[in-house]
Order: C-alpha cells, then sequence, then structure tokens
C-alpha cells in the first residue's frame, strides 16, 4: 500500500474559502493527496459556521463526500465548548487556533488580525502573554492540531521573529503541546521558523 499525505486544514465556501466542497476534493486529489475539510467553527470569524445548528448542518454537508470532517476552532470563542459530545464524535480532527490571546490590562483578547497594537504594549510583554494563553489552550482545548503555531498580531509580523520566538519559548509552546498530545500545522501561509519545526523532531 502506498503512503498518500493527508491535507488536514483546508476551508471552502461553507466559510472563507474559495472552492466548494466538490471543487477542493478535485484540487486536492489531483495533487495525489487525501482531502480533508477544516472550515472555520467560531463566534469570531467573518462568514464562519457560527452556531450548533450550522455545525450540524456542515457535517450532514460533509457525510456527502469521500473527505476528512475537521473544523477549526478558535480557543478564545466559546463556541467549540457549545458543541455537544454526539455532535463532537462526528469530527474526524479538531484543530485549535490561537486567533487571540488574553492580555493583561486589555478588556478583550487581542485579535491577530486587528491592526491596532495596544500604545504602551512592548513586544516581549506580549510574548509573555502569547505563551500564558498557548499553555492554557493546551491545558484545555480537545484538539489534535494547533494551525499556524507561531501567528503573531499583524503589527508585529515585520518584527524579527527570532526576538519574538526565542529558543526558550520555542521550548515552552512545544512542551505545552507535546504534553498535550497536540500536533501542530507547518503549512506556506504563516510559516513557522525552521527551529521551531526541527526542535519537534
Amino acid at each position: 500500500m502506498t503512503w498518500q499525505p493527508l491535507d488536514c486544514h483546508a476551508h471552502t465556501t461553507m466559510s472563507d474559502g474559495a472552492l466548494d466542497v466538490a471543487a477542493l476534493v478535485a484540487a486536492v486529489r489531483a495533487r495525489g493527496v487525501r482531502p480533508s475539510v477544516a472550515d472555520h467553527i467560531s463566534h469570531d470569524v467573518k462568514g464562519a459556521i457560527a452556531s450548533v445548528d450550522a455545525v450540524r448542518s456542515y457535517l450532514d454537508t460533509l457525510d456527502g463526500y469521500p473527505v476528512g470532517r475537521g473544523g477549526e476552532f478558535c480557543w478564545h470563542d466559546a463556541l467549540w465548548r457549545e458543541i455537544p459530545p454526539d455532535l463532537a464524535a462526528r469530527f474526524t480532527h479538531h484543530i485549535g487556533s490561537l486567533h487571540a490571546v488574553y492580555v493583561s490590562g486589555l478588556d478583550r483578547p487581542l485579535n491577530m488580525f486587528s491592526r491596532r497594537f495596544p500604545e504602551g504594549l512592548e513586544p516581549d510583554a506580549y510574548m509573555d502573554a502569547h505563551l500564558a494563553s498557548l499553555e492554557q489552550f493546551a491545558r484545555e482545548m480537545p484538539v489534535d492540531i494547533l494551525a499556524h503555531p507561531t501567528l503573531v498580531p499583524l503589527s508585529l509580523r515585520d518584527h524579527p521573529i527570532e526576538e519574538l520566538w526565542t529558543e526558550p519559548r520555542e521550548e515552552r509552546a512545544e512542551e505545552a503541546l507535546y504534553r498535550a498530545g497536540i500536533a501542530f500545522e507547518v503549512s506556506s501561509r504563516y510559516r513557522p521558523p525552521v527551529r521551531f519545526v526541527r526542535r519537534a523532531f
């Protein structure tokens, strides 16, 4: 039997993807990869699947295709906690995302895609908060994969990555994920530092 890779994280037009399920399946198979769908499931992502009833309909749709049935859940959003066990069991895999982290002194989580960065918040202080959120995510969220593990807010993405993701921070992140049995995603869209990936091996 020939090993065939599985794409665990692809979005469709059911959230913010460009292809419907049938077109995605065809595109992925054309690359020699097994397809799965993992659309956004969150109250806090525009166009996402945003209710328990919508999750049920989403899974009903996926049942009609030869695909893995995943979902990308935002840790800071409550929807993943509302999914009943019978519905959660219909997924083949669960993906968690740190699309926002909790920072002391802010009245709401700091979103990764906001162009506003809190005045006076230093990058090191942000990274301390980020690691604390990642460790809490690993302790409490029942997922198989952490998407884009080294994603940071837009305003920090021009900052030298080695100053944000220092070796001690990488070690903390990977230890938390390892203890929880959570894999992390390696993708071309949000590329983790090479050292971060090598450390996992």
